[in-house]
């Protein structure tokens, strides 16, 4: 019997955040134009800014707590703060291995690995996850 190895242990690439960061962004600046307004408008705009703030860290603390983890038997992904969630395919059981790359994807380095019945969006780097599952799947 031999012992799993870890090859690789990775974050999804950082473009995950633009999206909740910009929407966060965007109520922050509405709620600090809304403290230049007539009272209750200041109010209203702490609370947006509060918002705003909570937003933004959920969004970094959700990307901080997935992993895509590959190792010599199993590729996996785990996503989740409050309710961890975990899909993972056996390698002996990939056959051919996929990687998408739209035209932002190529110019900033992440893609959509597809791998059996696993597809993992917002892979940084998927073309050396690709190198490394070919060399796995070489020693299966």
């Amino acid at each position: 019997m031999h012992s799993e190895h870890v090859r690789l242990d990775a974050r999804p690439h950082g473009i995950v955040l633009a999206r909740p960061l910009l929407r966060a962004l965007a109520i922050a600046v509405v709620g600090g134009a809304a403290f230049f307004g007539p009272w209750p408008l200041p109010a209203a705009g702490a609370a947006a800014l509060g918002l705003a703030a909570l937003l933004a860290i959920g969004s970094v603390w959700q990307w901080d707590r997935t992993r895509l983890l590959l190792t010599s038997d199993t590729l996996s992904v785990a996503h989740g703060v409050l309710r961890r969630e975990q899909a993972s395919v056996r390698l002996s059981r990939v056959g051919a291995v996929e990687v998408r790359q739209s035209l932002a994807g190529r110019l900033l380095g992440y893609g959509t690995v597809v791998a059996g019945d696993l597809e993992i969006h917002a892979v940084a780097a998927p073309r050396e996850l690709l190198g490394l599952l070919n060399r796995a799947l070489a020693d299966v």
